[in-house]
């Protein structure tokens, strides 16, 4: 039986379709809920950049206006992205937190648009599977500044 009290949700972490491992619920979530934080070390995105310079994973999420990171650590970070997300990210007072965007059942995964951002990798391909998939997890700005970058280039003979 669902939870009714304000308590968080009890949430899993195990195999997705979407990627790897996937966060899902096992309570109901009421639309407009803040219900996990997306935590870690606070780091500069040139810390981040070089500590993971060769890893082709990372937990980073990007956060206020200086360019600072998260360096992910706990259940959020098990979140997947999606072109059709459940749930949104807001940021309060320096903290990063997932909120439901619309009443989540139990058993379903939770999934946010990462919207990534200010990278030369163009390889975020996105298999998310929703019906109107963009096919990359990059943020709308980012694909555009990055087709800009690719028009100014000159071709290769």
């Amino acid at each position: 039986m669902p939870r009714t009290n304000a308590s968080s949700p009890r949430l899993l972490v195990r195999s997705s379709a979407i990627h790897a491992a996937g966060c899902y619920t096992l309570d109901a979530i009421p639309r407009g809920r803040r219900f996990l934080e997306y935590d870690g070390a606070r780091i500069t995105k040139s810390a981040a950049d070089e500590r993971y310079a060769d890893r082709p994973v990372t937990y980073l999420f990007g956060f206020g206006g200086k360019g600072d990171v998260i360096d992910g650590f706990g259940t959020a970070m098990f979140l997947n992205h999606s072109c059709s997300p459940n749930c949104e990210t807001e940021e309060h007072n320096g903290r990063v937190f997932i909120r439901a965007l619309r009443n989540i059942a139990p058993g379903e995964e939770l999934l946010y648009e990462y919207n990534l951002y200010d990278s030369d990798d163009d390889t975020a391909d996105c298999y998310c599977g929703a019906p109107q998939c963009r096919g990359t997890m990059f943020s709308e700005d980012e694909v555009k500044r990055q087709a800009r970058k690719k028009a100014r280039k000159p071709a290769k003979a």
